[in-house]
Order: structure tokens, then C-alpha cells, then sequence
């Protein structure tokens, strides 16, 4: 299968802090990849910088076309859209105006709109039942399942996401993860950061160990057969 997403050296840095170092990575079309590591490995950063939202050196490629750098409205017109860690919602805005805003690259046609947003709620019918409701009123899984629709409403190449089960009871994660699930069967490909690394090698078809802004390991999910395989990994 050819990439969707290809990575080629790709570093960041806050200040002189190096927080990336020659990462390289790709997702085929049709993948759900997985970026694991511990807190503080560069998984958050690696995502920013995907997206132009720190200082940069390295290649992205969007089917083989090279993303704009320092410019993330460039980048989710090239099909790259992130959905941050803690949702990044719209708080005071209501749902409906928050997927609305998501699909402002579509540039007022009102019947793509219309189209996209039937498709995201029959996706999660929980916010077809609150469209007018103010956004940070919803529970957390909810504005969880809220960004998501945000960032689809972008028709994206590849969904980015960046621990989309943070704070989330059991329950819940459990819920979002499905939806991931049936996006990706669907064709979506997709870029998860997950701290919860069991769950994420449920979804993923591969994954990718860092450590200290790089890259340690490439990891088949189907070779991890217990918590002790995955500590194998994370230990070296």
C-alpha cells in the first residue's frame, strides 16, 4: 500500500530544547498507526509539529506532496487535521456552531456542510440530541466525541489524534475507541497518540515506541501478547 502520510527527519525545538530528532514514520492508506511512549517521550510535539505549530526541520508529505511549514491552515487544507490532547473544544460556542467551525475551509457551501454534518452525527448521534447546547457544558466524553466531529468536518486525509482518552472513564474510552475503530475500517486513516498503550494496539495495525524525541522501535500489535511483551519494548 502506498503512504498517505510520510515522515522523513522531521525535529522541533522549543528554544534550545530539542524535542524531536530526525523522526521518520509513515502511515499507508487505510492504516491506524499508534504512537506510544511515556510522558515527556515527544508524542504531543511530534503531532504539533506535523502540523507547523512549532519551529521545524524535516519533510512532511501528504501523498507525496510536501506539507506547508509554520502554517497549519495550509496543512488542514492538505487533509492533515489534528484533534489536540484536553479536545481543544469551543467552550462558550454550541455544538452546532463548533461543527460549523470545523468545516471552515469548505468556504460557505451549504449543502457540503450539510452532508459532512449528517455524516458525523450519525457517527455520534449523542450530539444530534444537543446541537444547540453550549459546548462546555457537555460531559467529558462528549466534548471528546465533539472535537472528533470538529476535525471530520475538515474531511481530513488522515485524522491526527493526540490522547483522545485522557480523563475518560472506562466506559467512555471504550466507546470513542470504537467509533475510531469503524472510522478507520471505513477507510479514514489515522495517526493516535495513546498513553494507554494496550488499548491502542487493539486498534493499530502498527505502532511506534518513542523515547526521548525519536523514535525507539517500530512494534507489530500482533507480537504483544501481554503487559510484560509491552514493558519489553519500553525498557529496550
Amino acid at each position: 500500500m502506498r503512504p498517505i502520510l510520510e515522515v522523513e527527519g522531521l525535529s522541533a525545538r522549543y528554544g534550545h530544547v530539542e524535542a524531536l530528532r530526525g523522526v521518520d514514520l509513515h502511515v499507508d492508506d487505510g492504516e491506524l498507526v499508534a504512537v506510544l511512549g511515556p510522558n515527556g517521550a515527544g508524542k504531543s510535539t511530534l503531532m504539533r509539529a506535523l502540523l507547523g505549530l512549532v519551529p521545524t526541520e524535516g519533510r512532511v508529505r501528504i501523498r507525496g506532496a510536501d506539507v506547508p511549514r509554520r502554517n497549519p491552515v495550509a496543512a488542514a487544507a492538505c487533509g492533515l487535521v489534528l484533534v489536540p490532547e484536553g479536545r481543544g473544544i469551543f467552550a462558550p460556542m454550541t455544538v452546532a456552531e463548533n461543527l460549523e467551525l470545523g468545516a471552515y475551509l469548505s468556504k460557505g457551501r451549504r449543502a457540503e456542510f450539510a452532508q459532512r454534518q449528517e455524516r458525523v452525527l450519525t457517527l455520534f448521534p449523542r450530539l444530534k440530541e444537543r446541537l444547540s447546547q453550549i459546548s462546555g457544558s457537555l460531559s467529558g466524553g462528549e466534548q471528546q466525541m465533539l472535537a472528533i466531529a470538529r476535525g471530520l468536518m475538515a474531511e481530513p486525509k488522515i485524522l491526527l489524534l493526540d490522547e483522545p482518552s485522557l480523563g475518560l472513564a472506562p466506559r467512555v474510552i471504550g466507546e470513542i475507541l470504537q467509533k475510531l475503530g469503524e472510522l478507520n475500517r471505513a477507510g479514514l486513516p489515522i495517526l493516535l497518540v495513546e498513553q494507554k498503550a494496550p488499548l491502542a494496539l487493539k486498534l493499530a495495525r502498527r505502532a511506534y515506541l518513542m523515547s526521548v524525541g525519536s523514535i525507539a522501535a517500530e512494534i507489530d500489535p500482533r507480537t504483544v501478547k501481554s503487559h510484560n511483551e509491552l514493558a519489553r519494548f519500553y525498557l529496550g
